[in-house]
């Protein structure tokens, strides 16, 4: 008997699932950065995304709650993700420096480069890096055939020769002063444009 599509994608996702609870055991036994007893914040979302955000280290909020994009700024991403008409579904959320550190630039760029492994497990067809730290981290890492990406605001890149790249101002710096709002918005809604052009499976 001949296997379908929905059985191939079952079996795909079931892999992708299986590789993240790998990356996340591997993860909280890491011994580089100096976190003390504290869990590593974790990305999350869809294990199979068309969207990865990406944004440099976690706020309080997240890691309490050990997630990224928990908080004021997983709400104010998830109403503006409604407003582009983009399913919530179709994105995956993660974090450079995932250890709550009191200052990330203690963190071991060998963890800060597992952003590779977790992209290489997801496949998304873009990567939405938000603010200047999170772009000087992404490009310093050794992407598969990745290209250099460059600051500016609200321009699909092509980060590989499958994967586009849209930057874009920091989340957690754009929640409450109106320009910075503003200005996030005018390179987040570009996204609307990009997935609404994306063809159905």
């Amino acid at each position: 008997m001949p296997v379908t599509d929905d059985e191939i994608r079952e079996k795909y996702l079931e892999r992708a699932i299986r590789e993240l609870n790998n990356l996340t055991r591997e993860l909280q036994a890491c011994p580089h950065c100096p976190r003390g007893n504290l869990m590593p914040v974790l990305g999350s979302g869809h294990p199979q995304a068309d969207i990865v955000l990406l944004k440099y280290s976690a706020l309080p909020s997240e890691i309490e709650e050990g997630v990224a994009f928990y908080g004021r700024a997983g709400g104010a991403l998830m109403k503006s993700l409604k407003r582009l008409s983009i399913d919530p579904l179709a994105v995956y959320g993660t974090l450079c420096v995932k250890c709550p550190l009191s200052d990330s630039s203690l963190a071991d760029f060998a963890c800060v480069s597992r952003v590779v492994e977790e992209i290489a497990i997801v496949q998304p067809k873009i990567v939405v890096v938000m603010g200047a730290d999170a772009l000087a981290a992404l490009n310093e890492m050794d992407v598969p055939l990745g290209r250099e990406l460059h600051d500016t605001l609200g321009e699909i890149q092509q980060l590989t020769p499958m994967v586009d790249a849209l930057y874009v101002p920091s989340i957690d710096d754009s929640l409450d002063e109106q320009d910075a709002k503003r200005a996030f918005w005018a390179a987040f809604r570009v996204l609307g444009d990009w997935y609404a052009a994306q063809p159905p499976y």
